[in-house]
């Protein structure tokens, strides 16, 4: 990753060389107090960073104190249209703000929030959706929304906090759109060092939602783009956390407890392979290590098209293998391979071998 600057989150460091940060949003309101608290503190457990709530009036701004004080993760306060909620929001120990300057009024509403910023060190994300460009820049770009005209509009929202003396900015631009929102970020990252937030919004419902986002988000992850991510879908918040920590996986950011490796299956299979895979999946959920755990469905290839998996088992009629980085350890019974397969594990991770 190109080193950006860097700002704090609530004790979370985003950019600057610091480890790619997973965000959610809660879909409660802070006014639900304790349903939010709940909700939030599962999603840090499950792997969060950072939690946006949505504050859309005083009650839910002023709410914020008590929910601050029921969580363990940095909050940041998603604010629209009404300065007055970012300065109840700060006031009530908000950890970070996400606004869009253009749309909170006058340049003195938007000195207000910045001033209070500053001196409560709360970072701003100024945040740009594709679909709510302002019209002159719409007009400027063909009436269409633009890559350009989302760069544009974020650039005009640095400019005000830059002339107000403010530098902790982390910046998002994103669409629906994931050639848009990819293109957009190249060339934000062109013009700025601030950290960049990432993600596909409206992406959709749990399949084609991460889809997307992996794309979106994994593309750009692999430029050395990006600083925090979150995976935006249409479904319980936890499943974006699990999303997100599969994404960054799967670009070798980082690994999250153990990654299953399994084959698609072919004529050559002869155990249940697609039901063996998800059992396995998830019994090793609970294990902690960053290990890659292989279900193949071959026993005559399985081990060696798999040798980078620490540990797998290979289907066979009946009986098959189960074996230590492609090395076969001993021939297993079809019914007890999976039981196989987690005490081996279950060994490594409380025995403290190493690989």
């Amino acid at each position: 990753m190109d080193k950006t600057r860097q700002v704090n989150v609530g004790g979370v460091a985003i950019g600057g060389g610091a480890p790619v940060a997973i965000q959610s949003m809660s879909t409660f309101s802070p006014v639900d107090t304790e349903y939010a608290a709940a909700q939030i503190n599962a999603l840090h457990k499950a792997g969060a960073d950072i939690v946006r709530v949505a504050v859309p009036d005083k009650r839910a701004a002023e709410a914020l104190g008590d929910l601050r004080r029921l969580v363990d993760v940095p909050l940041v306060a998603d604010i629209h249209f009404d300065y007055r909620l970012a300065l109840t929001a700060m006031d009530s120990g908000i950890d970070a703000l996400r606004i869009n300057p253009g749309n909170i009024g006058k340049r003195e509403n938007v000195v207000k929030v910045v001033e209070k910023a500053k001196e409560k060190h709360i970072p701003i994300r100024i945040g740009i959706n594709a679909g709510s460009l302002p019209v002159k820049i719409l007009d400027r770009y063909g009436g269409h929304p633009t890559a350009e005209g989302m760069v544009e509009g974020a650039m005009s929202h640095v400019k005000i906090l830059e002339e107000e003396g403010f530098y902790d900015i982390v910046i998002s631009v994103k669409s629906t759109d994931v050639p848009m929102m990819v293109k957009a970020n190249r060339l934000l990252h062109e013009k700025v060092n601030y950290p960049l937030h990432l993600g596909v919004t409206e992406a959709g419902t749990l399949y084609r939602g991460t889809i997307k986002s992996a794309i979106g988000i994994g593309s750009l992850l692999l430029d050395g783009i990006g600083d925090t991510i979150r995976v935006s879908l249409t479904d319980d918040p936890l499943k974006e956390v699990k999303a997100a920590k599969e994404i960054l996986s799967s670009v070798g950011i980082a690994q999250y407890g153990p990654v299953l490796v399994s084959c698609p299956t072919c004529g050559r299979t002869q155990v249940d392979l697609i039901d063996m895979a998800r059992e396995v999946e998830e019994k090793i959920q609970k294990f902690k290590k960053p290990i890659r755990v292989a279900v193949m469905g071959c026993a005559v290839n399985g081990p060696g098209e798999a040798r980078e998996a620490d540990f797998g088992i290979a289907g066979g009629k009946g009986s098959g293998l189960l074996f230590r980085k492609g090395k076969v350890i001993r021939s297993v019974p079809e019914a007890e391979l999976i039981d196989a397969l987690m005490e081996e594990i279950e060994k490594f991770e409380n025995e403290g071998e190493t690989l």
